[in-house]
């Protein structure tokens, strides 16, 4: 068992990746940003539908053909799949999970 708000980084270089969960077709993990952005040039682009959940923190996020929204904790958005999209932002001041 692990807490997802345990061994937070007050500043990190990289955004942290935890593997909570690895099953057929369900992936979970918690990723930790203080700070980090997807470049404007490289977005992410998955072969497989992406969920996501803030749980603390804010961060933006883009996706290809919508507008940019804030997020804050409990909101959650489906990304599908092949669908580009970025982080422009993440907290500065304290952790994003």
């Amino acid at each position: 068992m692990i807490n997802l708000f345990d061994d937070l980084p007050a500043r990190a270089n990289d955004e942290i990746f935890t593997q909570v969960l690895l099953r057929e077709n369900v992936h979970i993990e918690r990723i930790v940003s203080t700070g980090q952005s997807t470049p404007a040039n490289k977005p992410h682009r998955q072969s497989h539908d992406e969920w996501v959940l803030l749980l603390a923190g804010s961060a933006g996020l883009r996706i290809e053909g919508e507008g940019e929204r804030n997020l804050r904790p409990g909101d959650h958005v489906l990304i599908a799949a092949h669908r580009a999209h970025w982080v422009t932002w993440t907290a500065k001041d304290e952790p994003t999970i």
